[in-house]
C-alpha cells in the first residue's frame, strides 16, 4: 500500500511539474504587443488563446516603468468617501498612466485598508469582526520620492502607523518576497479564477503593473497561485496583489478607444467600458 501512495504522489508531482513547464513554455513563446507610452515606459499585451495557458484563456497587460532618471514617478490618488472610475482618478490628477488601488467600501466608500498620502492618514484600517487583520492588510505598497517599493506585515498591531514612508496603500496578498513564494492559504479568494491587478519589482528596480482580465469567455482570469508564477516568469523578486474583481482597470493616456488597456468586467461585455467606481488608484506621471 505505501509503495502504491508513493507511485501515486510521484505520478501527481510529475503530472504537475510537466504542467507548470508547459505553461512556462507558452507563456515565454508569446509575442507580446508592445508600445512605448513615455520615457521608459512600455506596455505590453497578450491575449493567450484556444485554452492554451493554464488550461484557460487569458488576457494580460503589462506596463513596465525601468529605474531611471528620466523614468515618470509614482504617485497615490485617492477619494476619502467617493467612490471615481480609475480613469476619472487618471485624468483628475493628470495622469499618463493608472492602475486601480486597494480594497474598498463599495456601499460607503473609501479604503477599508489603510491609506497615507504625503505623510496624512486618509484611511484606517478596517479589522474584521474578531479584531484581526484581513488578508489585503499584510503588505503594502510604499512610495518615497516618487519611487515604489513593497513591504511585508511585521506582526505588529501598529507596523503601518509607524513606517516612515511619506506614501503607504496597504494591500495583499503578498505574492512574493525578496525572490521567495509567499505561502497562501487555500480559501476561495486565493484559489478562484478571478480577473487580478498586482504589482511586481524586478531585481534592476525596474515596476511592473499588471492586470488579466477575467469572468469573460475570452479570459477567465487565475488564481493567486497562477497569479505568482505570472510573476515569477516575468522576472519579480518581490510582487503585490491588488483589489481586483469587477475593480482591475489599467488605463493609459490616449491608448486607443478610451486609454482603457484592459477589459474591466463590471458590465459583463468583452470591452473597454466596463470599469467599476474605485476609492483610490497609484498613478504615474512624468517629470516636469
Amino acid at each position: 500500500m505505501k509503495s502504491l501512495l508513493r507511485i501515486l504522489l510521484f505520478a501527481l508531482i510529475s503530472s504537475n511539474v510537466y504542467a507548470q513547464n508547459l505553461d512556462s513554455l507558452v507563456f515565454s513563446k508569446a509575442k507580446w504587443a508592445k508600445k512605448s507610452v513615455a520615457k521608459k515606459t512600455k506596455v505590453y499585451t497578450y491575449q493567450f488563446a484556444d485554452s492554451s495557458l493554464f488550461k484557460a484563456n487569458q488576457y494580460i497587460s503589462i506596463v513596465e516603468i525601468e529605474k531611471h532618471a528620466k523614468a515618470p514617478g509614482f504617485f497615490i490618488g485617492y477619494d476619502k468617501k467617493e467612490l471615481i472610475t480609475t480613469s476619472n482618478f487618471a485624468q483628475k490628477y493628470d495622469a499618463i498612466i493608472a492602475l486601480n488601488g486597494t480594497f474598498f467600501d463599495m456601499k460607503n466608500g473609501g479604503s477599508v485598508d489603510f491609506l497615507k498620502v504625503s505623510d496624512t492618514i486618509i484611511n484606517q484600517n478596517r479589522l474584521e469582526k474578531n479584531n484581526n487583520r484581513a488578508f489585503h492588510q499584510k503588505a503594502a505598497v510604499v512610495i518615497n520620492n516618487e519611487q515604489l517599493g513593497i513591504k511585508k506585515w511585521d506582526g505588529s498591531a501598529t507596523w503601518e502607523t509607524d513606517l516612515s514612508d511619506k506614501n503607504v496603500m496597504l494591500s495583499g496578498p503578498l505574492l512574493i518576497l525578496n525572490d521567495e513564494k509567499e505561502q497562501l492559504d487555500s480559501v476561495p479568494f486565493n484559489k478562484l479564477r478571478h480577473p487580478r491587478t498586482a504589482i511586481g519589482i524586478k531585481p534592476n528596480g525596474s515596476v511592473l503593473l499588471l492586470t488579466v482580465d477575467g469572468r469573460q469567455q475570452n479570459s477567465a482570469g487565475m488564481s493567486l497561485f497562477e497569479l505568482t508564477q505570472i510573476m515569477k516568469w516575468l522576472g519579480c523578486n518581490s510582487a503585490i496583489n491588488l483589489d481586483g474583481g469587477g475593480s482591475t482597470t489599467l488605463w493609459i493616456k490616449n491608448f486607443e478607444e478610451n486609454s482603457v488597456v484592459n477589459h474591466p468586467s463590471d458590465n459583463k461585455k468583452w470591452d473597454h467600458e466596463g470599469e467599476r467606481k474605485v476609492a483610490n488608484v497609484i498613478y504615474i506621471k512624468g517629470k516636469p
